[in-house]
């Protein structure tokens, strides 16, 4: 380096400093060009569920449970929304904040524990993305063996697998921000215009099949479905707690600033919030799109078949979507949309879980999660391992589906706990002057009371006990 290069310093975004604080934007145009978690958090909720999950229900229940896909993502939203609001007023990741509700089990609170216990679970969700990935290719490019044969399958699992762990072993948030807002843009668009055109073809819906989907009724035999899409579509509570690194990462709190009781300083963060805010509605209203389209045309175009996609096949079932209403050619459309959503999915897990498992150990005391080159380091170990351990979950098990249900199940559980942190640190760490109005108090009231029922009766299902089939 000469003597007139000056070499950048690496800012860390987990650090509140005075000199590095930022006036917010003022107007809406201004506030779209800071936004970007929530396009992470789209890639996250995009893929997985929406494509096998909600596409599976929409082929088993027709348009019956379509009040659940819009259920699922209105209600979670707001807690979404109050729990990054904490985040940017304290600059606490959201483990952190968990590990503020008593009782405390040694260095950590018991959330921080059953996070630990329920993330094994959501280890086979991720272990599905990857397998759905690797089938999506292995369809379109059986570079070993046939379609979907063992040979093909651990091919393009190893591949994706080390693909993805390259991509995300600079542990940069820009690096996922570009990958993922690209990927989503591309197949939300494509799978949104499928939707909307199916009333042109042979597989058309009517104002009362949209109708009759809002009766609030789960037809037998659709229960475990229809509890698996509503743990994995729309914000689930380990999408929820991601966000809160995505909006530390982006810089929502850093520009806020440490809290130094000033009136400039809360004008920057009522700001700053204000944007936070702008983008959690824009990628809720593109999930709550996309999702409604999968459920949309898996009713449509499956249900009448009576094609419901089960394990390696469902990739190859969902491209019927494609096939029976655009034609053949269509399912080339579909397979590459499909390696991309899944892919991209893929990548905010590989991004997202190194981070809270980093956070973790930081939390129980075993690193220092403030000292940026051990943060780091940690990081990449995760970002290599993780993968791998998924990648082999999905090998072992050999159904995506399956996998994905088993994740949502446990997913569903742990929003009850983030419930229960969420108005704790609402009600006692959080400014009078920056919580949210009565109106918006009163739907998470209601939010809460939804949530929490569909997260007793998934436990009453995981423990045997029926209700209502």
């Amino acid at each position: 380096m000469s003597a007139t290069e000056v070499r950048t310093p690496v800012r860390d975004s987990y650090e509140l400093r005075a000199e590095d604080v930022r006036t917010p934007p003022r107007t809406l145009r201004e506030r779209m060009r800071y936004l970007g978690p929530g396009f992470v958090l789209t890639a996250s909720v995009v893929g997985s569920g929406e494509l096998i999950v909600t596409t599976s229900l929409g082929a088993k229940a027709g348009f019956a449970l379509l009040w659940l896909v819009i259920l699922g993502a209105a209600v979670k939203v707001w807690v979404q929304v109050e729990l990054a609001r904490w985040t940017i007023l304290n600059g606490e990741t959201a483990l952190a904040g968990y590990g503020k509700v008593r009782p405390r089990i040694g260095r950590m609170g018991w959330i921080n524990w059953l996070w630990i216990g329920l993330d094994l679970a959501k280890n086979f969700q991720r272990g599905g993305v990857i397998g759905g990935t690797a089938a999506a290719c292995s369809i379109a490019w059986p570079i070993a063996g046939g379609e979907l044969s063992r040979t093909s399958l651990v091919t393009w699992t190893v591949i994706v697998t080390v693909v993805s762990v390259l991509l995300m072993s600079s542990a940069r948030y820009s690096v996922v921000e570009r990958i993922t807002t690209l990927s989503v843009a591309l197949f939300t668009s494509s799978t949104i215009a499928l939707a909307l055109s199916l009333p042109f073809t042979p597989y058309s819906y009517s104002a009362g099949d949209l109708g009759s989907g809002l009766s609030f009724a789960i037809p037998a035999g659709a229960v475990g479905l229809a509890l698996a899409m509503f743990g994995s579509t729309g914000v689930g509570a380990d999408d929820m707690t991601n966000y809160t690194y995505w909006c530390l990462e982006k810089g929502y709190a850093r520009w806020t600033g440490p809290d130094d009781g000033t009136e400039e300083r809360a004008r920057r963060a009522a700001g700053w919030l204000k944007v936070m805010q702008l983008d959690v509605l824009v990628s809720w209203v593109v999930c709550t799109l996309t999702t409604l389209s999968f459920y949309i045309v898996g009713a449509s175009v499956l249900a009448p078949q009576k094609a419901v996609p089960e394990g390696n096949d469902v990739i190859t079932t969902v491209s019927r979507i494609y096939t029976d209403t655009l034609g053949p050619w269509a399912e080339v459309l579909f397979l590459v949309g499909a390696v991309t959503v899944l892919f991209s999915t893929h990548v905010a897990a590989v991004a997202a879980v190194p981070r809270l498992w980093t956070n973790t150990l930081g939390l129980m005391g075993v690193i220092d999660w403030h000292d940026l080159a051990v943060r780091t380091k940690w990081l990449r170990i995760f970002t290599f391992v993780l993968p791998v351990i998924w990648a082999v979950m999905y090998l072992f098990v050999q159904s995506p589906l399956l996998l994905l249900q088993i994740g949502a199940i446990g997913n569903a559980i742990f929003l009850l706990a983030v419930l229960v942190a969420v108005w704790h640190l609402r009600t006692t760490e959080v400014d009078r002057r920056f919580r949210a109005g009565s109106w918006v108090t009163a739907v998470l009231a209601v939010s809460t009371v939804a949530i929490t029922g569909l997260a007793v009766y998934s436990l009453l299902e995981v423990f045997g006990v029926s209700v209502g089939g």
